[in-house]
């Protein structure tokens, strides 16, 4: 290999930290924040953003300048868009039960980059405009971000008599300010409009992935017990447990439902998940491409009208071909928290109307967005990459399992830890102990 060009092991070492899920630790709900706002206070901070910023204000330019006399429709769609994007968080709010809203969500389901980081400057895009009300929610996505060592250390400092992250309210009390007094209201209501709608969609793509995700471990060997973990299955009923887990594994998230098996063999035959993941890119792709149609028109793509249709039929034949395949798949089924009806089309049109109407924004908002986008990604790759808890984390997840069968017919199951490929040592000869002849 050429010198100075990384070694194909260091790529996928790095793709892998961008792809890192956050684990959920037993301790949920303890955080170093104060507890101050009640049922009443959430309900007026929400009342509140929506009545000032979209009844009072947007109400008369949507109609003069957009909508017309179909004012009501499109409000009416924006409440079908909200209402679906609700039911997603809510299902969230119960499972994560966090500070972080949409980028803590998405950082446990999806990933670091493609979920956490992208969705966090998102949201910091669309409350930096929205001013007062969100100087509640603001501060402490960057305080989740900042405790997670994605961004600086300095915003996850609490002030101690009134525990509330007073260096991120400052600091982003001010560029609020700031970008109050020199952008005009339809540049801040068109940027609030972007970042929110891209966290919709991401959260609404993590409640698929999170579906069809199997359960996580409920505990793992900690890093204080170096040696391998063994213990001893040799009864019968040890063998029947054995027998039974395996028997349930056939059934977990992500595989092929039973009853479908004999009809869609060339579906079971993949390793669990992959159909989904899939499934998934391609509905996500199709309804790119089904927005982009229905959005834009035959005029503005320039196509003939039956290219146009052509199109129009292949991206929804997608669209719901891969809602027919994750629907085949086995759903996570949870009795203790709230779920939402109807996934995946729940969420899949949650998806589909946030592209739709994002792709009504201007040029100059996706230009904005995008310059936001690409310093929020410097910070990450120059700080939040190295600093993330979870890349202190690698070196000690590492550990495999294995069932080891006796002579004796008694089965051994060992948890050993896993060395990264780069420091595995060569292999010995290995040998097989025969029993003894008689």
């Amino acid at each position: 290999m050429a010198q100075g060009l990384p070694s194909a092991a260091s790529l996928s070492r790095f793709c892998q930290k961008l792809n890192r899920l956050k684990p959920l630790e037993e301790s949920t709900m303890d955080t170093s924040l104060r507890r101050c706002l009640s049922m009443l206070d959430l309900t007026l901070l929400g009342v509140g953003g929506m009545v000032g910023s979209g009844l009072y204000v947007l109400t008369g330019t949507v109609a003069k300048e957009m909508a017309g006399p179909a004012v009501l429709v499109s409000f009416t769609v924006a409440a079908v868009a909200s209402l679906l994007a609700a039911l997603c968080y809510a299902e969230f709010g119960a499972r994560v039960p966090r500070t972080g809203s949409a980028y803590l969500f998405t950082y446990v389901s999806m990933g670091e980059l493609w979920a956490g980081f992208i969705v966090a400057v998102g949201s910091i895009c669309a409350m930096n405009t929205v001013l007062l009300s969100n100087l509640f929610s603001l501060p402490r996505i960057v305080y989740a971000m900042a405790t997670d060592g994605l961004f600086f250390q300095v915003f996850a400092r609490v002030h101690p008599q009134t525990q509330v992250p007073v260096v991120g309210i400052l600091v982003f009390g001010v560029l609020m300010a700031l970008l109050a007094l020199l952008l005009d209201l339809e540049a801040l209501v068109q940027f609030l409009s972007i970042g929110t709608l891209l966290a919709y969609t991401f959260v609404a793509t993590s409640i698929i992935v999170l579906r069809f995700q199997k359960a996580s471990p409920s505990s793992s060997p900690g890093p204080s017990s170096p040696g391998p973990l063994t213990k001893e299955h040799s009864s019968f009923s040890d063998h029947l447990q054995l027998v039974g887990t395996g028997q349930a594994a056939a059934s977990e998230p992500g595989q092929l439902r039973p009853a479908l098996r004999p009809y869609l063999g060339f579906l079971s035959r993949c390793s669990p998940g992959t159909a989904v993941v899939w499934a998934l890119s391609i509905l996500v792709v199709s309804a790119i491409t089904l927005g982009c149609v229905l959005v834009f028109g035959d005029s503005a793509l320039h196509l003939p009208r039956w290219a146009y249709l052509l199109l129009l039929l292949l991206s929804f034949s997608m669209f719901l071909l891969s809602l027919l395949v994750l629907g085949a798949h086995q759903q996570q089924h949870r009795q203790d928290t709230f779920q939402i009806p109807l996934v995946p089309l729940t969420p899949a049109l949650s998806i589909l109307l946030n592209i739709c109407l994002m792709l009504k924004l201007s040029y100059l908002t996706w230009l904005r967005f995008c310059i936001w986008l690409l310093v929020g990604l410097a910070v990450y790759f120059g700080y939040g990459i190295w600093h993330s808890k979870e890349n202190l984390r690698e070196p000690l997840g590492l550990t495999a399992t294995r069932y080891v069968v006796f002579p004796s017919g008694s089965l051994e199951e060992t948890v050993q830890a896993v060395q990264p490929s780069s420091q595995v040592p060569a292999p010995e000869p290995s040998c097989v102990e025969q029993p003894a002849s008689p």
